[in-house]
């Protein structure tokens, strides 16, 4: 396994990370993390946990309180009929999900159908498990959704699973309740299995947001993955989870669960609690929030012009943008035009971004910029990049 982990790519967003760090006084618009802080009520808890000497083991899949929670939270708010705790897990954030369950799932050789573009450690955690995945475009004419006759063309007698991300990162398209109906039909005639990653389930501008699982009959061949990253500012915190109806699957992500973490850190559940028994109004304020920095963002780019163009997300807070073939920095030695992109604004104008290359096929000739930083950030980034490109309004 050492040895074959050589083979899985290395991400780029992991080598930005590090030229981000050398940059004095950067604008870290390629990070997907929310500005805003952690809800009260998530602090108050993990402060009294502290003083109450929660900091011995648990159980491996989580806190009995918190798992009952969970459950409450997926029936009434996402329409999931998860009836026993036991289908609940808590793990270390959702790329901890995404492993686990790819672990479980997934015979040497599986395909998996991906969106793409799709966030680079989505495949990954397919590599890693000996899988193999498949991508799938997604059509910026629609609205960065599936052509869907070419993805049921894309299944094969090796396909395993179907792995959706809506609100997609890093595209921000999101599937219409058409979309997961015929994905859902296709699944049931095909016997594949779903991961249904919803990390920005909270974050919708336009439309709504339907877990997969909720359709009729489909929680069986389901399996949703839900993170408090973005919903309530807890990225650095890492928590998240799955809820697994079937045994066979639920007892193998259990082992795995284990076998990578033993459980989650005691505090962080403990805060997480403090989270869904709190009030939930920082969801929709972050929500308005993200929409407000969203349309300052694209006024910025629309009045910048030039090297960018694309229209604003329906869902998540990324603006995926489409550069200008003609422009140029007069630099060719690196072939890709996203990556000199990238490196030109962070070398020239100190504002992070990711190569849309990153993400797949799809995403070549793109930009990924997070618009979830403050606005200060953003406005500052907007200008370091009209005074770079020569822009005056």
């Amino acid at each position: 396994m050492a040895a074959y982990l050589d083979s899985v790519p290395y991400s780029g967003i992991i080598r930005i990370r590090d030229m981000m760090y050398t940059v004095t006084d950067p604008y870290r618009l390629d990070q997907g993390d929310v500005s805003f802080d952690a809800p009260d009520t998530v602090k108050a808890a993990m402060q009294k946990a502290i003083a109450d000497n929660r900091t011995h083991y648990l159980q491996t899949t989580g806190v009995p309180r918190l798992r009952e929670l969970l459950a409450k939270k997926m029936r009434e708010k996402n329409r999931i009929p998860v009836e026993d705790v036991e289908d609940v897990m808590v793990t270390n954030g959702g790329i901890h999900g995404i492993y686990i369950l790819c672990q479980a799932l997934l015979e040497p050789g599986d395909e998996v159908l991906m969106p793409d573009p799709e966030w680079p450690p989505c495949a990954g955690n397919v590599l890693a498990a000996r899988g193999v995945p498949v991508g799938v475009p997604l059509h910026e004419k629609l609205g960065w959704r599936y052509d869907l006759d070419e993805l049921e063309r894309r299944i094969t007698p090796r396909t395993r699973v179907l792995y959706l991300n809506s609100p997609n990162n890093p595209t921000g398209g999101l599937l219409t309740r058409d979309d997961l109906e015929r994905i859902a039909a296709i699944a049931r005639e095909r016997q594949l299995w779903i991961i249904s990653d919803e990390a920005y389930e909270d974050t919708v501008f336009a439309g709504e947001h339907i877990s997969p699982a909720s359709l009729t009959g489909m929680y069986e061949r389901t399996i949703p993955l839900y993170t408090f990253s973005k919903s309530y500012a807890m990225t650095g915190l890492r928590l998240g989870y799955v809820a697994i109806k079937d045994p066979v699957i639920r007892d193998r992500a259990r082992k795995v669960l284990f076998y990578t973490t033993s459980n989650v850190a005691s505090i962080v559940q403990f805060g997480a609690i403090g989270a869904l028994e709190g009030s939930q109004q920082c969801i929709a304020d972050f929500r308005a929030e993200l929409l407000a920095r969203r349309d300052l963002f694209y006024q910025g780019i629309r009045e910048i012009g030039g090297p960018f163009s694309g229209n604003p997300p329906n869902g998540a807070f990324y603006a995926f943008l489409k550069i200008d073939p003609a422009w140029s920095d007069g630099d060719r030695s690196t072939e890709s035009l996203a990556w000199r992109m990238t490196e030109y604004l962070i070398k020239h104008a100190r504002v992070g971004c990711v190569p849309g290359d990153e993400f797949g096929q799809q995403g070549v000739g793109h930009m990924r910029f997070c618009f979830c930083r403050d606005r200060k950030e953003l406005t500052g980034a907007l200008e370091s990049m009209r005074q770079l490109f020569g822009v005056t309004v």
